[in-house]
């Protein structure tokens, strides 16, 4: 799994105009892909690894704080554009793949304590944000070796 992580002072996403998920105060943004190998194992390191990032003002994390995260699925993470000027997409998991490691990093999220916002799965969303800071970070949590 791939997650873009953005401190915010607000975040929220819109798809055909309603607002669907939105954090009014300092948080986490984050995007997250996922690929071919991923599954719950993934699923639940980048949910902690979130959780506990220390990324806030002051050194903090999310768990510190009570601070909330606004989750969106994001394929295009796997994007591979190393040759010529059209990306690929082989790289992300389809659909039936995707959308329930997504939904099960909200979930671990969730049972962590956080308060967890999120967009609509394969919806045309627009994002908006307020970055903090700015602070990004590429997140990668792979499957563990055999």
């Amino acid at each position: 799994m791939r997650a873009v992580v953005q401190r915010v002072t607000s975040a929220s996403v819109t798809v055909d105009g309603k607002v669907v998920g939105a954090i009014d105060e300092p948080g986490l943004l984050v995007l997250v892909g996922v690929t071919h190998t991923d599954g719950r194992a993934e699923a639940a390191r980048l949910a902690a690894k979130l959780w506990g990032l220390r990324i806030l003002h002051g050194e903090k994390s999310c768990s510190d704080l009570n601070a909330p995260l606004l989750v969106i699925s994001q394929f295009t993470l796997y994007g591979d554009a190393r040759r010529g000027r059209r990306p690929t997409w082989q790289a992300a998991a389809p659909a039936p793949v995707a959308e329930p490691l997504v939904d099960a990093v909200v979930e671990e999220l969730r049972a962590l304590g956080a308060r967890v916002e999120t967009g609509v799965f394969g919806a045309d969303m627009k994002v908006t944000l307020t970055n903090d800071g700015p602070v990004t970070l590429v997140l990668h949590v792979d499957a563990p070796s055999a």
